[in-house]
């Protein structure tokens, strides 16, 4: 599968938002979006002018895509498959987006962005109800417990990640037992969970062109 593998701070400053993929360094002074804030390139400092509704409707899907570290396929096959769940498609794009495992692990506190979660599910180092589940896009359901696996729990980047972890509000519909490094899945998230600014009805209206 194919990796972004530029500067993670290009994409938030094209999309004129911070998108946290670098962990802490979004929080801190080095953070490159907020001492440039304005679209990367040459001609960066003097774009402007009206944009078209396609561009709008583009923009709002490379913002979701790049914040949960999807592919275009990938998240093109997620967008079918909420489409096809009943309820209003937009609001089931993003809740299955929140309900990636990946995502779970970084909204729990066991890693400082998602590409870093990413990595850590596809090493090996989480239990999904006391199995071992190394596959990013897992489906989270109600009832689920998360964990560090036993021999995981000394990795420096998840110990500095429960560190920093205040940082960051708790889900209401995520229990984390901090102690214990897992986290159970109380309820599913609902559209007022998602504090992302996307306005998933645009993305809708681009795949329905």
């Amino acid at each position: 599968m194919s990796r972004y593998r530029e500067s993670a701070c290009r994409l938030c400053r094209r999309e004129n938002l911070k998108l946290y993929l670098k962990g802490d360094r979004c929080y801190s002074d080095k953070c490159a979006f907020d001492r440039r804030s304005y679209p990367p390139g040459q001609h960066g400092q003097r774009r402007g002018g009206k944009t078209s509704d396609y561009g709008l409707q583009l923009r709002e899907k490379q913002k979701a895509k790049r914040s949960y570290g999807l592919s275009e396929k990938q998240f093109k096959l997620t967008f079918q498959r909420a489409d096809r769940k009943k309820g209003i498609t937009g609001t089931n794009l993003l809740v299955m987006l929140e309900q990636r495992l990946d995502n779970v692990v970084f909204r729990l506190g066991f890693a400082n962005s998602r590409p870093q979660a990413r990595q850590l599910v596809s090493h090996n180092h989480f239990l999904v109800n006391g199995k071992k589940v190394n596959i990013p896009s897992y489906q989270i359901k109600v009832g689920d417990v998360v964990e560090v696996h036993e021999k995981s729990r000394e990795i420096k980047a998840i110990t500095e990640a429960q560190e920093a972890v205040v940082r960051r509000s708790m889900p209401q519909w995520l229990d984390l037992e901090k102690d214990k490094m897992k986290g159970t899945v109380r309820g599913i998230p609902v559209r007022e969970d998602i504090t992302m600014p996307i306005q998933e009805s645009q993305i809708v209206e681009l795949y329905s062109r």
